[in-house]
């Protein structure tokens, strides 16, 4: 009951964070905008008008069109909701098998926390970058291999993190009297481990998601990443490169986003990480 209340009043904590409820703000902002902007836009984002190139912002256009006439609302949203949907997705594909793993280590021990631990440290001895890169030079332009790589890189730090805290809380006193008391495992687990370990797992997602999204980025900026003419805010910042003096604006709308959306993820990491420390 004490560790139930003791929770209880870290959630409440966590909802009364100024970082976490500004990172949420932002985040819902985000959401309403990725979710809302083809529809106030009118226009698919990869729909032409090249009588109406590089507008400035206005009430027909309200970021203005680019160096094709396409609507900058309407790419700027779509690239949002495939930077955020990918970012989350690659995080949840990387947590579930990380966190998974990391509890059969810290509960078995032995040859099996040593055979896990050692295909962890094979993926850590490749950049995690390096290791994105190659899979997206086998198909430019498909999403696959940056979902793949991404979740590659990602699944283990949620092991190594999963893994020392779980052992930490399974060699404690009160997980030893549980034990024999005759509570099963399941019951450790769900009362006396995973309330320590997930608040760590939380911040490593919104820090993970912010990592990804840079990731997918960096892919598109370099030409590995989207191809024309999806729209992605790497891809849009090479694309619109060429007309930053002509039309600053439209180059300043996907770096906006970015430094958003990255924001957004260090706002809910920092507070988590800052409430589970205290």
């Amino acid at each position: 009951m004490v560790a139930r209340h003791r929770h209880g009043e870290r959630a409440v904590t966590m909802l009364r964070s100024p970082r976490h409820l500004s990172g949420l703000a932002l985040l819902v902002l985000l959401a309403a905008f990725a979710l809302a902007g083809p529809w106030v836009a009118g226009r698919a984002p990869f729909e032409q008008n090249l009588y109406g190139i590089l507008q400035a912002p206005s009430l027909q256009e309200p970021l203005g069109t680019d160096h094709l006439g396409r609507s900058m609302l309407a790419r700027l949203a779509s690239a949002s909701r495939l930077s955020l949907g990918l970012a989350v997705l690659s995080v949840l594909t990387a947590a579930i098998p990380g966190t998974l793993l990391g509890l059969l280590a810290a509960w078995r021990g032995g040859w099996t926390a040593r055979t896990i631990g050692a295909i962890a440290d094979a993926v850590l001895a490749l950049p995690g970058l390096l290791l994105v890169l190659l899979l997206s030079a086998f198909a430019p332009g498909a999403f696959w291999p940056l979902y793949v790589g991404l979740s590659l890189v990602l699944w283990v730090e949620y092991f190594r993190v999963t893994r020392a805290s779980a052992a930490v809380q399974l060699a404690s006193e009160h997980v030893e009297a549980a034990r024999l008391l005759g509570f099963g495992p399941m019951h450790v687990l769900r009362h006396h481990v995973l309330p320590e370990v997930l608040p760590l797992l939380g911040t490593l997602m919104s820090f993970g998601a912010s990592a990804a999204v840079l990731a997918l980025a960096a892919m598109g900026f370099v030409g590995l990443g989207a191809q024309p003419p999806s729209a992605e805010l790497g891809l849009m910042m090479t694309e619109l490169l060429p007309y930053a003096a002509e039309a600053p604006w439209i180059i300043a709308s996907p770096i906006v986003v970015l430094t958003l959306a990255t924001l957004t993820m260090v706002l809910l990491g920092g507070g988590a990480n800052r409430r589970h420390a205290a």
